[in-house]
């Protein structure tokens, strides 16, 4: 089986990934901090949107994957994938200045959690059904 969708999503992630982790190498440069946070909050905040990518990305995209790999319809795989895309990169955006935009943080973690829901549930259902 070939996946058509999940991978776009992994690749997006992906480059966002990549793009916080260049925002925390930034400013370890920039605050001469090799290990930790220096004491810089603007460092915290890049260290933790940085680490919370990394801590809810592989689980959204294992359960993406697994949603495609159970033939579930691509638009419904796509929903999901974008929610999980949209909740990363809106957390992620939240953690660029000094002290999380809870005015975007809040609605990141809101499409993180309701993806991880429905995917959870639709597979419970397709394995149990």
């Amino acid at each position: 089986m070939t996946l058509a969708v999940t991978p776009i999503y992994a690749a997006l992630l992906a480059l966002l990934y990549v793009w916080l982790s260049a925002r925390v190498i930034a400013g370890r440069y920039k605050f001469k901090a090799s290990l930790g946070d220096a004491g810089e909050a603007e460092m915290v905040t890049r260290i933790r949107g940085h680490a919370n990518l990394a801590e809810y990305a592989p689980m959204g995209l294992i359960l993406l994957l697994l949603v495609e790999l159970q033939g579930a319809p691509a638009i419904a795989v796509h929903a999901l994938g974008l929610m999980l895309l949209a909740g990363r990169t809106l957390h992620a955006l939240a953690f660029l200045g000094t002290t999380p935009d809870h005015r975007l943080r809040g609605p990141g973690m809101v499409l993180t959690f309701a993806m991880l829901v429905f995917s959870a549930l639709g597979l419970l259902g397709h394995a149990l059904l």
